[in-house]
């Protein structure tokens, strides 16, 4: 393994003299069994080693400088009994190609993330990972294949071949079971399976309250809690922590039982839920996963198709009809952190009278002239700094201390190891895959190159007129302004361990002087990371836990002030 401070110094000239020059080393052989489920395959074959046995190497790969090395090639039409190479030419991560690991013995595996073709409705083809029931998560994937962690002695100074067969297929998950309190609402978009070519669902986690059933006369506000792909709903749990739980540390938070914490507070919210001054409300998470990550962004784009309108305007409707939501803008509410808190907003922000307040916690960049640490309009390259002299390269993680595990540049290689043509699953890509216009192959146009991170004022600029939400607000605030007047409140902390902060800093400079006035709040938590919520009592370990219940009383706070004459404020306070 390359050392930290050689990763961190390598820089992408370095990486392309590897590559052009390598010279031959020990490669491996991937084969698909005759076994195999499909005849054939098309998809992004991945080769893993790591010198840690203690978990399957597929579940090391990460982008810090000590994870598993990873390295990925494309496969089209790959039969039974066929073999793809992975060698000293294909890239990698962290060693930039095989002849970067260091000679040793490590656990290997190999997994082939399957693609499927898609033909759009505007006529393009492409070939995109299916979301089948994980998140978009390649190592879990329903169909995917996998070999058998094996261990091998590696040297890359030694001619020959090891060989490595996808013997296993990840086999189906069970969908999350309807029971008292969660219910589940799977639901055909008719836009989006346009937009496909095929039939596309989302997928609603409901958390209904107390004796719904016993009152079938009573309707109900609604709560989307926006963010990442939920298998189910999450931190909901009727019964006290398990007493038998084997305890999980988590070094981040400090804590040694982390996952019983998790455990007690998915508890506690249970007992406030049932408890008699409790508002009686729907919760809903979404699963809407698509074939470029594990969550749309809640909007309308041009690649993953018009989510925005099908969840707002045809997902919701439907939920709100078959578990009695009053069904009125001036009932529904956003909130949710990072992915979720970016949608939380630009949700509120697109659909302005059709949700009545946004809870926004430690969003994705808000105003690109701070992604994270880099003004896609003014600079020229989303990795380096660079002079008439010289350069220093752009963090891509931070922890409250300011110590940086890994490079924007570093993140990026590993997600065009693990899919090239914006198909990684990872965060870069997503935004890329949301922000961008279409390419006339079909896929997203980037806004930077993969390897050199040399912008695209082009594509930046279709990205300012259409995402940077702190852009539209400016633009377009003396149309929206008034329908957003108390609905938009941010909490971020101030270290956030991407950089997130920085745009909020733009947003609120903003904001402050918006005429007609926003009337929202603004929250820092001092030192916090990332995902403060804004409680200043709690740590960032306990905060995490509580959105579904720490904005209740402001959603209850902006009913009161906000509901219409005549609105039902009755029926669902039993």
């Amino acid at each position: 393994m390359m050392t930290a401070r050689r990763l961190a110094l390598s820089g992408l000239g370095l990486a392309a003299a590897l590559l052009a020059t390598a010279a031959p080393a020990e490669d491996f052989r991937i084969t698909l069994p005759a076994s195999a489920p499909d005849a054939q395959y098309d998809g992004r074959v991945l080769l893993i080693l790591t010198p840690k046995g203690e978990t399957e190497p597929r579940f090391q790969v990460a982008a810090d400088f000590d994870a598993a090395q990873v390295l990925g090639v494309n496969v089209d039409g790959l039969k039974r009994g066929e073999t793809v190479t992975i060698d000293s030419k294909v890239l990698g991560f962290p060693a930039e190609s095989l002849t970067g690991v260091p000679k040793g013995e490590y656990f290997v595996q190999a997994v082939l993330h399957k693609y499927d073709t898609y033909k759009l409705s505007n006529g393009k083809t492409v070939k995109l990972p299916a979301a089948r029931g994980a998140g978009q998560n390649w190592r879990k994937e329903p169909g995917n294949l996998v070999s058998k962690p094996v261990k091998l002695s590696f040297d890359p100074a030694r001619a020959g071949t090891l060989d490595v067969a996808l013997d296993t297929v990840l086999p189906p998950i069970a969908p999350a079971t309807d029971s008292e309190f969660i219910r589940h609402f799977k639901f055909k978009s008719p836009s989006l399976s346009k937009f496909w070519g095929r039939d596309t669902f989302i997928t609603g986690h409901v958390l209904v309250p107390k004796d719904f059933d016993k009152h079938p006369e009573a309707k109900y506000p609604l709560a989307i809690f926006h963010g990442h792909f939920p298998d189910d709903f999450s931190g909901f749990r009727t019964t006290p922590p398990d007493p038998n739980l084997k305890c999980v540390p988590n070094p981040r938070f400090g804590e040694p039982c982390y996952n019983r914490i998790e455990q007690q507070e998915a508890h506690d919210f249970y007992k406030k839920w049932v408890s008699p001054d409790f508002p009686r409300m729907l919760i809903v998470e979404i699963d809407h996963s698509n074939p470029y990550y594990d969550d749309s962004y809640a909007v309308n784009s041009a690649n993953l198709g018009p989510y925005g309108d099908a969840i707002t305007r045809e997902f919701i409707p439907a939920l709100e009809k078959k578990f009695r939501g009053l069904g009125q803008g001036w009932a529904r509410f956003l909130y949710g952190g990072s992915t979720g808190g970016w949608e939380a907003a630009a949700v509120q922000i697109f659909y302005p009278k059709e949700y009545n307040g946004a809870f926004i916690a430690c969003p994705d960049p808000i105003d690109f002239r701070q992604n994270m640490i880099t003004n896609i309009y003014e600079d020229k390259n989303a990795y380096w700094r660079e002079g008439p002299f010289g350069r220093v390269p752009k963090p891509g993680k931070r922890n409250y201390l300011g110590h940086v595990p890994y490079l924007a540049e570093h993140e990026n290689r590993l997600e065009l190891v693990l899919g090239d043509k914006t198909r990684s699953g990872g965060q870069w890509d997503i935004w890329e895959a949301v922000y961008s216009p279409m390419g006339e192959d079909g896929y997203p146009k980037r806004i930077y190159d993969k390897r050199t991170g040399v912008i695209d004022p082009a594509v930046a600029a279709h990205w300012r007129d259409n995402y940077d939400l702190r852009h539209i607000l400016e633009r377009d605030w003396k149309k929206i302004g008034p329908d957003l007047q108390g609905k938009l409140n941010i909490y971020v902390g101030d270290m956030d361990n991407f950089y997130l902060n920085n745009a909020v800093y733009l947003m609120e400079d903003f904001l402050k002087k918006a005429d007609p006035p926003y009337q929202g709040e603004i929250k820092y938590g001092d030192r916090a990371e990332h995902c403060w919520n804004g409680d200043p009592t709690q740590p960032n370990a306990i905060t995490r836990l509580r959105y579904n219940s720490m904005y209740i009383p402001k959603i209850l706070d902006r009913i009161a002030k906000t509901a219409p004459p005549k609105a039902d404020l009755t029926s669902w306070k039993y």
